[in-house]
């Protein structure tokens, strides 16, 4: 069965990883992106991955607590880069063959971002995990995740979170909310609904690079998405 999209790029969170724990890493949810993952592997699909870190450290909470941001923002691409070499460790267990590049150099433990390696990589079918965000302060995994997209050619952005795409309000808060099929990228900007970071919505506007925002923990989800069926939330020109 053709899928929609040939190259996605997934935007995982950090949170995503912790499952229900207040912090750290649930190898049981980690155990299951991996199999979704595999999934749309097995149709042809190349996958590269953008992984968070607020699971371990959030930068801009501490900056608020009054570090210094660069400092924060340098501590939290490497939480980032721990999550990455999680998410290889469980792909590696799991028959996925996966590469991790950071935009910090920390070349005992991954590869640097180079853009030529990762289109090669991802043309022989290898999962790559881009670590360290941007590998600059101020920018977001968001926008990161936007950038490495470009970068990469992807047909969309996917952002899995553990909720089912962008709604009215909050839906933990407020059982009447209501979940949007579609938005332009003016209507998310505009109506503040927290899809993305403004930075990374303008990017992918102006590349005209869509974006779906759906739960990455139900099961089938992604491959519903790369099927083009009505999962989550779609965000378009």
């Amino acid at each position: 069965m053709p899928t929609v999209y040939k190259r996605i790029l997934l935007k995982l969170s950090g949170e995503a990883l912790m499952g229900d724990a207040q912090y750290g890493i649930d190898r049981t949810v980690i155990e299951r992106i991996v199999v979704e993952v595999a999934g749309v592997l097995q149709l042809g699909v190349e996958v590269a991955i953008v992984v968070g870190g607020g699971n371990i450290f959030r930068g801009m909470k501490s900056a608020g607590d009054g570090m210094d941001r660069v400092t924060a923002d340098y501590m939290g691409m490497l939480a980032t880069t721990m999550n990455a070499l999680a998410l290889h460790d469980a792909m590696r267990r799991n028959g996925v063959i996966s590469r991790v590049q950071s935009a910090l150099r920390i070349d005992q433990v991954v590869e640097p971002y180079i853009r030529g390696k990762a289109l090669r990589y991802l043309d022989e079918r290898k999962v790559v995990i881009f670590a360290a965000g941007t590998g600059n302060p101020f920018f977001t995994t968001d926008t990161a995740a936007a950038l490495r997209g470009m970068e990469i050619n992807a047909s969309i952005v996917l952002k899995g979170t553990k909720v089912d795409g962008i709604y009215t309000s909050d839906p933990f808060k407020n059982k009447d909310a209501q979940r949007f099929r579609s938005l332009t990228f003016d209507e998310a900007i505009n109506k503040n609904l927290q899809v993305m970071d403004a930075t990374a919505l303008t990017l992918c506007r102006d590349q005209k690079l869509p974006i779906n925002v759906f739960s990455i923990f139900k099961t089938g989800a992604l491959k519903r998405v790369i099927m083009g069926e009505d999962e989550g939330t779609s965000v378009i020109i």
